[in-house]
């Protein structure tokens, strides 16, 4: 009996201290967070925070410390599957030795999909897999993360993200597409084509022939609104929507944004070119850009899908010393953001990915969410607490980070 009540001392000691040395544990005791942190089980809140530190030749090191974050806690990730589409299709043009300015057209091969060979959004007017990535890391455009899904192939996106040792990770659908989870298994055919219209390279339609499915039923909520517009008081199933466990985007993050810190093995097997032009549009805002070209607006501003650090405040005044290279995610009241924060007057840098639920009433798919009451200021305090508990960190070395300054257009 002694023994045990010394074994479980030991335990009871050793959490106390991994909390007292969890930098998240002391950032979230602010009074900001209370209600956030009283009912964290409610909000199905993640965090998962890395420190950063480098060495006399810039190599960097991470440490990495979580809140709550549980793989088998199911959350939709809604538009944050698209940064992996983005790195997965560059590979795959790598892969074929094609080019991602090149023009690419899809194909319909059945009732249900669309063809595409024009985008007038483009400066050439043609679409191109360097185009639709600019337009989902800019503004998180639905239809062009769709056709990187049909380039990819859903048997091929699931068993590439398999292969590089992400777990937990299902992409099953089309975004924003009313299809059925059998349709979403058929992608189209696809052409890649030269300015004079000749083929380069042709990919036939494709199914997958497996379905992608939870071993275990995803039910949340006590409602839903189903399409004709009535509630039914039931759970909402998520079985056959996307899974993308935080700990897996977070990891895809760090591996992207600092791909030294792994062993090649880990490595995106991307060109120094592909990497640049990745970082430019995580974090170029759609405001600084001319092709897709976004004015400013009553939807397009300057911090818009920055939502770690400055939430939807259209009126936040931006940093100019500050960039943030991110991808976020909004749906069925989940609210998320995956972002590199880099402050080059302070030389600071943290990672920081988060999710929240924003859905007081328990009711999916009725527009009801508390977005802007709870899920931005969460985040946008979240980026603003953690990025002043770094300018007080002690660093052995400063970041060198000269080369992830990048002239914007």
């Amino acid at each position: 009996m002694c023994k045990n009540i010394f074994l479980i001392s030991l335990l009871i000691n050793s959490m106390l201290l991994q909390a007292q040395d969890n930098p998240l544990a002391s950032i979230l005791k602010s009074e900001k967070f209370k209600h956030i942190t009283e009912n964290s089980l409610k909000y199905r809140v993640q965090i998962l925070y890395t420190q950063i530190n480098r060495d006399k030749q810039n190599k960097p090191s991470l440490k990495t410390y979580a809140y709550r974050t549980n793989s088998k806690e199911y959350f939709y990730p809604a538009s944050t599957v698209k940064l992996a589409a983005s790195v997965l299709a560059l590979e795959k043009i790598n892969a074929l030795n094609l080019d991602k300015y090149g023009f690419m057209y899809t194909r319909k091969s059945r009732d249900g999909q669309q063809e595409i060979l024009k985008d007038s959004s483009a400066e050439s007017g043609k679409p191109s897999v360097a185009h639709y990535i600019k337009k989902i890391l800019l503004v998180s455009d639905n239809e062009a993360y769709n056709r990187l899904y049909e380039f990819l192939g859903q048997k091929e996106f699931n068993q590439s993200m398999k292969s590089k040792g992400f777990k937990g990770v299902r992409f099953t659908h089309r975004l924003q597409v009313p299809l059925t989870p059998l349709e979403n298994q058929f992608t189209n055919p696809i052409e890649f084509v030269d300015s004079m219209g000749r083929i380069k390279y042709f990919q036939e339609a494709a199914f997958n022939h497996r379905p992608i499915i939870s071993k275990k039923p995803i039910l949340l909520g006590k409602g839903f609104m189903n399409s004709q517009g009535q509630i039914e008081h039931k759970p909402y199933d998520f079985t056959l929507k996307n899974a993308f466990p935080l700990a897996a985007q977070h990891e895809f993050l760090q591996r992207l944004m600092l791909p030294e810190a792994f062993p090649k093995r880990k490595q995106f097997t991307l060109t120094q070119e592909d990497y640049s032009f990745l970082y430019q549009y995580m974090s170029q805002y759609p405001t600084e850009t001319r092709y897709p070209n976004y004015p400013l607006d009553s939807t397009f501003h300057p911090s818009y899908c920055k939502f770690i650090y400055y939430g939807s405040d259209k009126n936040e005044p931006i940093n100019d010393q500050l960039r943030i290279f991110n991808k976020v995610g909004d749906a069925y009241g989940f609210l998320l953001d995956n972002a590199y924060v880099v402050d080059f007057e302070n030389q600071i840098e943290f990672m920081v990915s988060a999710v929240i639920l924003c859905n007081e009433d328990e009711i999916f798919n009725d527009d009801l969410y508390e977005y802007d009451r709870v899920g931005f200021p969460f985040l946008k305090q979240l980026g603003q607490e953690i990025h002043a508990y770094e300018m007080k960190r002690i660093k052995k070395y400063p970041p060198k980070l000269d080369h992830i300054k990048i002239k914007y257009d």
